[in-house]
């Protein structure tokens, strides 16, 4: 679907910073946005950054058909002719132009650096998002000053998570589709996603659900929040005066739409988060090549992207009788040799035919690379591999023998947890069923709930305040506060 012509005129207003003066027109722009309604003319301009008159005027012109800067309306008092010179053709910045500067100053300034996620920003927003829920289901309501407010800053945030959590991920995809990585450096990326990003996205996926049931409860309150938001502000006088008002973050639909769709899965499309573990999936399978790529390189494969890139540079500072034996030397490459191959009977090809444009004749692999026109060795045939299969058929049986007789140890150790020493498979799986159940809910909303419907158990984890609960093993004891443990068997289990 193709956008208005009008709203792509607007795309004019980048143009000054891909031209070959951007040079000139970025300290320009500077200089109007200095300071607010900052009002200058030609000469001012011309003398701030030393450029003749008549070239400070053509650059002002160019900026205002651009729609960069406008024409300056403001009355100047002048007292000789002089000083009329000085002020005449004044100029003044577009709305338009002073958001591409600011973005482009912003790019401009951002390093290519890994942007640190402001991932306190997301328990902030879990919290504002609870306070304004339960605001809202008070007797009366909310006030339309404390709704501005608490929404204010709950887009705030969130606006400024979702930036860092792009800038991240876009920084790390740069950097681990990069082929050479040496071992220092690729240690220092492993690091970063396995420690930093496993961090981040386990806090994300325990905070989201939390999140899905705050908008959930504020979803059928939505209209009315909206139209409290609607008083006060700026939205009927713009009206009354035809003018285009763009709303604060959260005063429009939206917006709202934004922020669950980011967390929640709507209408069939994946949400942020989802998109966001395929992400992490994808940068640990690119981490993954990298390491095999590491391992292959340390016998015959080897990188040799920094060597292309030294001799490319010996190339472009040499001369062309240099460079062509630096190119002969490097790869080797000399004059065509005849190896006796036919070509197709069946194409013609004139002898004042290029060999550059020529059909390319298959040469057998023996003779590309050992000389000789005879096939060696034999096919090899399919390797047996009946043994590896039992054996991990095998080991297979022994997890699953050991997973039911650590499950039938909890089931006899339930009824009181503290009294009993597990033994080293049962506390794995006792630890194993309280992270799924914490992955799955809250304790202190009742749903932290998993079953392992294999085994026949039911574990949940029950908010229990100044309880202690310590369960020994042979590999330590585990201390869980505030909480109790229930595992029982399923009643399907048991039939």
């Amino acid at each position: 679907m193709s956008e208005p012509t009008e709203d792509l005129d607007r795309l004019e207003a980048f143009t000054y910073l891909t031209v070959p003066e951007r040079g000139v027109y970025l300290a320009i722009m500077r200089l109007f946005t200095a300071s607010l309604m900052t009002d200058l003319s030609a000469q001012q301009v011309g003398e701030d950054l030393g450029l003749p008159l008549d070239t400070a005027v053509n650059r002002l012109n160019q900026l205002v058909s651009w729609g960069n800067l406008l024409p300056s309306s403001h009355t100047v008092r002048v007292k000789s002719i002089e000083e009329y010179q000085r002020a005449r053709s004044r100029f003044q910045l577009s709305p338009l132009g002073e958001r591409v500067q600011r973005q482009a100053d912003e790019v401009l300034a951002s390093a290519d650096a890994a942007r640190e996620i402001s991932r306190e920003l997301l328990g902030l927003i879990s919290a504002d998002l609870g306070r304004l829920v339960e605001r809202l289901e008070e007797p009366g309501g909310i006030g339309a000053g404390g709704a501005r407010e608490t929404i204010a800053t709950v887009f705030a945030q969130f606006w400024q998570f979702r930036d860092s959590v792009r800038d991240f991920y876009a920084y790390l995809g740069q950097v681990l589709s990069r082929y050479d990585l040496d071992s220092a450096e690729y240690l220092g990326f492993k690091d970063l996603l396995l420690d930093y990003v496993e961090s981040i996205t386990e806090e994300i996926v325990l905070l989201t659900p939390r999140i899905e049931r705050h908008l959930e409860r504020i979803w059928p309150r939505l209209p009315a929040l909206l139209e409290l938001l609607e008083r006060g502000s700026l939205a009927g006088a713009a009206a009354d005066l035809g003018v285009a008002l763009q709303r604060s973050r959260g005063h429009d639909l939206a917006d709202w739409v934004a922020l669950r769709s980011w967390f929640s899965d709507v209408d069939g499309r994946r949400s942020e988060v989802t998109q966001l573990r395929d992400a992490t999936m994808r940068a640990l399978q690119s981490l993954l090549a990298n390491a095999k790529r590491m391992i292959r390189s340390s016998g015959q494969g080897a990188s040799r992207r920094r060597e292309l890139l030294r001799l490319a540079a010996w190339l472009d500072a040499a001369g062309d009788d240099t460079a062509a034996d630096l190119y002969t030397s490097a790869f080797g490459l000399y004059p065509a040799r005849h190896l006796g191959l036919a070509a197709d009977p069946q194409v013609v090809v004139p002898a004042t035919a290029s060999w550059w444009a020529a059909p390319a004749v298959d040469v057998p692999v023996s003779l590309r690379d050992r000389g000789v026109r005879a096939a060696r060795g034999r096919t090899a045939g399919i390797a047996d591999r009946s043994a590896q299969q039992r054996t991990l058929i095998e080991q297979a049986a022994d997890a699953h023998r050991l997973r039911v007789a650590a499950a039938a140890e909890l089931l006899s150790a339930a009824p009181d947890l503290g009294a009993v020493r597990l033994s080293a498979p049962a506390m794995e799986l006792l630890l194993e069923l309280m992270a799924r159940a914490l992955g799955a809910g809250d304790p202190l909303l009742g749903n932290a709930v998993t079953v392992v419907l294999d085994l026949g158990l039911r574990c949940e984890l029950i908010s229990k305040p100044r309880h202690v609960l310590t369960v020994g093993s042979a590999g330590g004891n585990f201390t869980a506060d505030d909480l109790g443990i229930t595992i029982t068997r399923l009643e399907s289990a048991d039939a």
